[in-house]
This record gives C-alpha cells, sequence and structure tokens, in this order.
C-alpha cells in the first residue's frame, strides 16, 4: 500500500519543476527593458519556453515506459539546474530565448509524475491521486508568476532564476530519497518507443479527443498570459510585473477544483465535467474580453479561467490514465506535446493579436479558441474506460 503522502510529495515537486517554464511570462517587459528590444521581440522567450517543453515531452517523455523513472527524474533534474544558471547569466536576448527552450525541453518531470502516482495508486483511486499531483503542478504554474514578478521587482529578474536553479537540486535529492523504483513496462528499442506513439494515436480516440480539447484550451490560456504584463502596463495606473504576478495567487482559487475533479471523475460521467468545465472557460473569456479592461473585471476573468481550465485538465488527464494502464507515459505524452504546442500557438497569436488590436484583440483570439475547445465536445464521441 503506498502512502497518500507520497503523491502530495509529488505534487510538490511538480509544481517547483513546471514553474520553470512560467517564470518568464511576468517578466516579459523587464527582458524588453534589459536587452533593449521590443515587447513582441521579448515575448519569443516564453514562447521558446513552450516549445522546448513540448519538444521535451514528445522526446522525453515516452522513456518513462522504458527506463527507471527515479534515475531519470535525477538527470533531468540536474541538467534543468544548469540551464537555468544559464538563464541567469544570459548576456543577450538571443541567449534568453535560447536558454528558455532548453529549460522547457529537461523541465518535464511533472509529465513523468502524473503517470507513476497513477500507476502507484489503486485502480479505483487513480483519479483522485492525478487530481492530487496535478493540484500541486497547477499551483506551481499560477504561484510562479507571483514569486519571480515579486523576485524581480526587488532583486532583479536574473535572481529569479538563480534561485530555480538551486531548487532543482534539492528537489532531486528530496525525489531519490522518497520515491520507490519504477520497473519499465516497455523493453523494445527508443526507435520501437516512438514509432508506438504513432499506434496509440491512431488507436485510442480518446486520446485524440482529449488532446483536442486540452490544445484549444491551453492556447487561449497562454495567449492570455503572454500578454497580460503588456496590458497591465498600458492601463492607468500603470501595473508592473509584481502586479502580473499577483494575479497568479488569483488563479490558484480555480486551481483548487482540481483535486475535487480528479474524484469526482472516479464515480461519474468524466464528460459531463469536462463540458461544464468548458462553458465556465468561455464565461472567463466573455469577462476578459469584455470587462478585462478593469481591474475587477481581470480578476474575475482569472478566476473563472482557471476554475475552467484546471477541472477540464484533471479530468481528461484522469481519462487518459485510466485508458491504456500499460503506456501511461506514452498516452500523457501525446496528450501533453499536443496540449503545450497548442499553447505555444496561442502564446505567438495572443502576441500578435496585441501587436496589432491590443487588448480587444487578444480577447477575441482566446474567446475564438475557447468556443473551439467546446464545439468538438459535440463530434463524434470516443468510448470512456469504465471506473474504477
Amino acid at each position: 500500500m503506498i502512502r497518500r503522502s507520497i503523491f502530495w510529495v509529488m505534487a510538490g515537486a511538480a509544481g517547483i519543476v513546471v514553474a520553470n517554464n512560467y517564470y518568464n511570462q511576468p517578466l516579459l517587459a523587464e527582458f524588453a527593458s534589459s536587452f533593449h528590444t521590443s515587447e513582441r521581440d521579448a515575448g519569443m522567450v516564453s514562447v521558446a519556453a513552450q516549445a522546448g517543453y513540448a519538444l521535451g515531452l514528445l522526446l522525453l517523455v515516452p522513456l518513462g515506459d522504458k527506463v527507471e523513472r527515479r534515475a531519470m527524474l535525477r538527470i533531468l533534474l540536474c541538467i534543468a539546474s544548469a540551464t537555468l544558471a544559464a538563464l541567469a547569466q544570459a548576456p543577450t536576448l538571443d541567449w534568453l530565448v535560447a536558454a528558455s527552450f532548453l529549460t522547457g525541453l529537461v523541465s518535464v518531470a511533472p509529465q513523468l509524475l502524473t503517470p507513476f502516482a497513477a500507476q502507484l495508486a489503486q485502480p479505483h483511486r487513480r483519479g483522485e491521486a492525478v487530481g492530487i499531483v496535478m493540484f500541486g503542478l497547477l499551483c506551481g504554474i499560477l504561484v510562479s508568476r507571483s514569486i519571480s514578478g515579486s523576485i524581480a521587482q526587488y532583486f532583479g529578474w536574473r535572481t529569479v532564476y538563480r534561485i530555480a536553479a538551486v531548487a532543482m537540486l534539492v528537489t532531486a535529492l528530496v525525489l531519490s530519497c522518497v520515491l520507490p523504483r519504477a520497473p519499465s513496462t516497455y523493453q523494445g528499442s527508443y526507435r520501437g518507443l516512438m514509432r508506438s506513439l504513432w499506434t496509440l494515436l491512431r488507436d485510442e480516440p480518446l486520446v485524440r479527443h482529449t488532446s483536442t480539447i486540452a490544445a484549444l484550451q491551453f492556447a487561449a490560456f497562454s495567449a492570455f498570459w503572454a500578454t497580460l504584463v503588456f496590458h497591465l502596463r498600458s492601463m492607468n495606473p500603470h501595473y508592473g510585473s509584481e502586479v502580473a504576478g499577483l494575479f497568479g495567487l488569483v488563479g490558484v482559487v480555480g486551481a483548487l477544483a482540481s483535486t475535487g475533479a480528479g474524484r469526482l471523475i472516479d464515480t461519474r460521467n468524466p464528460r459531463h465535467v469536462v463540458l461544464a468545465s468548458g462553458a465556465i472557460f468561455v464565461a472567463a473569456f466573455a469577462v476578459l474580453a469584455f470587462l478585462g479592461n478593469t481591474m475587477a473585471g481581470l480578476v474575475a476573468g482569472v478566476i473563472l479561467l482557471d476554475l475552467g481550465l484546471q477541472s477540464a485538465h484533471v479530468a481528461n488527464m484522469a481519462r487518459n490514465m485510466k485508458s491504456t494502464s500499460h503506456a501511461m507515459n506514452r498516452i500523457n505524452t501525446l496528450y501533453m506535446t499536443l496540449r503545450f504546442a497548442g499553447g505555444a500557438l496561442g502564446s505567438s497569436l495572443g502576441i500578435w493579436a496585441w501587436s496589432l488590436w491590443q487588448w480587444p484583440g487578444v480577447g477575441t483570439v482566446g474567446l475564438a479558441l475557447a468556443c473551439g475547445s467546446v464545439l468538438v465536445q459535440f463530434g463524434p464521441r470516443a468510448a470512456e474506460p469504465a471506473a474504477g
């Protein structure tokens, strides 16, 4: 019997590591100022981090089915520490973009920990286990923005990455001491492992369905966060990176739904959870599009945004983890790669919309993507795995 506390340790580690990809979002204006460049060029740091993360999901996470995961986690975290140290020393914007890409590439530990938790849990508790780890991961995404914005305000943005580099080494040590060894479930070659991704994508309609929803929602979410700091600076009074980061704390209200969504999917129809979450997500962008020029509108929109996104994400993750137990890491690879590819596209669309039409353009892009994620759910339906 695996102690429940292990899942909370995994949740904490997931949050600490995933934060590496989000520290940059409240700092984009700081990057533009430091390197004397445009906001659009500075936005490439965010795009590079998400693109690197998507590639790491595709190339590295499938190895979780082939190699011992505890050792793999330790290696990845040590490399991430080195790339974060390189970020802190970046002399040019190009260096910063490249180091952000490499940091994203190796910061995929959370996507190894989620299927690891599902494998350790009893079958009828998998939704809850996924929900716990996802709660930590989602809090890491949200709180990271507040932490980086506040630290940058008083100590400079380079200090953010120095602290993060040390955090990776501490996390590697804790996981090495706490996690059990996890034997592999795939004995073939790496080439065969990668070929099997296509087979799984072809044979698992549920994964195609959940991935499409997730990609559209995360594209909208990223369009918002990649441009929020620019929008806040354009408001009167002009807000800085610290205020942009504090919006992450507002989003924790939505992240609290993640554990509940995981438990709910263990006993209820998961489609209903995802559809209800999608409706909340659309409502969030309606608020942001029409009331986003006020602080009250932004706060209300962020709470709804994270509530809808995180509930749908946890429900979709739990659905996937129930579908094919021997290939959990590869299923997670497909889902998360498509999701973060959507995030990278959404960041690009958001920055492009901001450069042309400012906040109304960002709101329109986000609302269109959010509506698309709901419409997909009324298309052909995939069979759901049995509960428990």
